[in-house]
């Protein structure tokens, strides 16, 4: 699997091509890869198939066979998963999954080795990872914070865009198992940095799915065709990733999740938590979090993001049905 990727340092300088050759992925790592969701598993089996040796962990049972099916392990505690291995990897859903995993006797940094490489793509306050990355580095223990970005159908493909917070060495050294799983890597700054950008992009896509759940609500009750509307809004200045990824979840109304509305909700949690400190107000990120609250309220919470369409059927007069 060779792939151009897009690397782009924290100083700003420009992107630049690169790719992986056949010699440089002779250089296969062990992986404790913790997590294996609807965004973990996909990745672990990216990084299996590329030759690396995973060794997987899940909180809930059963989540390892796409894993093993590409040649990986199934590991039996974290300590297992991460007792010998070059890099440990943490796809969890919030800050307290990341603290239960990472501290304590059983916990990460316990059964690290010094100079073991912690990559976190869970997404988190940036404090959080902040504070993982002090406690780690008294162990001798190098982390990156790291989430993603593009849902599911991004981590079965391979293509995240991941924005990473910490030390530019360790970026570098990352830079293999990012170009695995990613396309568009971004050394963002510091410990916690990563975390910021993921915030701001929480906030962008949560505006941007609800301007196009209101927009197909229009369109239907105008008695436009959908498809032919959206295929032209795609064309131009509307396109965006959102409506290229999410249309036939509108169209559809096929809300099976590729990323729930109660991650969304907690994502939306830091973005309006590190905004106050900032001191910038968010006027349309702040309805954007309430209807995001309501939805989940509503019951919706399991529902991919763009279910949020269900909320404007709702205000428009509809069942806002599944």
């Amino acid at each position: 699997m060779r792939k151009f990727r897009t690397v782009v340092d924290g100083a700003g300088r420009g992107a630049v091509a690169y790719r992986w050759n056949s010699e440089e992925r002779r250089a296969m790592s062990t992986i404790g890869f913790i997590g294996l969701g609807i965004m973990g598993s996909p990745m672990a089996v990216n990084l299996a198939r590329a030759g690396h040796t995973v060794r997987g962990w899940n909180r809930s049972p059963g989540r390892a066979a796409a894993l093993v099916a590409a040649g990986g392990q199934e590991a039996a505690s974290i300590a297992d998963a991460v007792r010998g291995a070059d890099v440990v990897i943490t796809m969890v859903p919030a800050s307290p999954q990341v603290e239960a995993v990472a501290y304590g006797p059983d916990g990460i940094l316990e059964h690290a080795a010094p100079g073991t490489l912690f990559i976190d793509h869970s997404s988190i306050t940036p404090q959080t990872s902040v504070d993982l990355a002090a406690a780690a580095a008294a162990k001798g223990v190098r982390v990156l914070d790291a989430p993603v970005s593009g849902g599911e159908a991004g981590a079965v493909e391979g293509v995240l865009s991941i924005m990473v917070g910490g030390a530019a060495e360790d970026f570098e050294a990352a830079r293999p198992f990012f170009d695995t799983v990613g396309t568009t890597v971004v050394h963002c700054g510091p410990h916690g940095a990563g975390q910021t950008v993921k915030a701001a992009n929480q906030l962008i896509v949560a505006v941007n799915i609800q301007a196009v759940a209101e927009a197909v609500v229009f369109l239907e009750k105008s008695g436009v065709d959908l498809d032919a509307a959206l295929e032209v809004l795609g064309g131009g200045l509307a396109g965006s990733t959102v409506l290229t990824r999410k249309r036939a979840n509108f169209r559809d109304r096929d809300f099976t999740p590729g990323f729930k509305l109660e991650l969304h909700h907690k994502d939306m949690g830091i973005v309006t938590d590190a905004a106050r400190t900032a001191g910038v107000p968010l006027p349309v990120g702040t309805v954007a979090a309430q209807l995001i609250a309501s939805a989940v309220a509503r019951g919706d919470g399991g529902l991919d993001h763009s279910g949020l369409l269900r909320g404007v059927e709702l205000l428009s007069g509809g069942g806002g049905g599944r």
